[in-house]
C-alpha cells in the first residue's frame, strides 16, 4: 500500500492541452503530474519527477473514457474485416 502525501481532486489540477497532462504543485517546488491517458487507464496516482512524494487523484474514471463519437471518428474510413 502506498503512502500518499495527499488526496487531490482532478478539478484542483492544472491541465495542459499540448501534453494532455494534469499538474499540481508539489511541496518540493516541482509539480505532481498525471496524463489524460493514465487517467483513462484507471491510474489514480500522480507522481513528482523531482522527489518521492505521490498524491492520490480523486476523479470519475468515466469522465476519461472515449465517447462513442470519438471512437467512431477514429474508425471512420477504415474497413471492417470479418472472418
Amino acid at each position: 500500500m502506498a503512502a500518499y502525501h495527499d488526496e487531490v481532486e482532478i478539478e484542483d489540477f492544472e491541465y495542459e492541452e499540448e501534453t494532455e497532462t494534469y499538474y499540481y504543485p508539489c511541496p518540493c517546488g516541482d509539480r505532481f503530474q498525471i496524463t489524460k491517458e493514465e487517467l483513462a487507464a484507471g491510474e489514480e496516482v500522480a507522481t513528482c519527477p523531482s522527489c518521492s512524494l505521490i498524491v492520490k487523484v480523486i476523479y470519475d474514471p468515466e469522465d476519461f473514457q472515449p465517447s462513442e463519437e470519438t471512437a467512431c471518428e477514429r474508425t471512420k474510413g477504415k474497413t471492417l474485416v470479418t472472418a
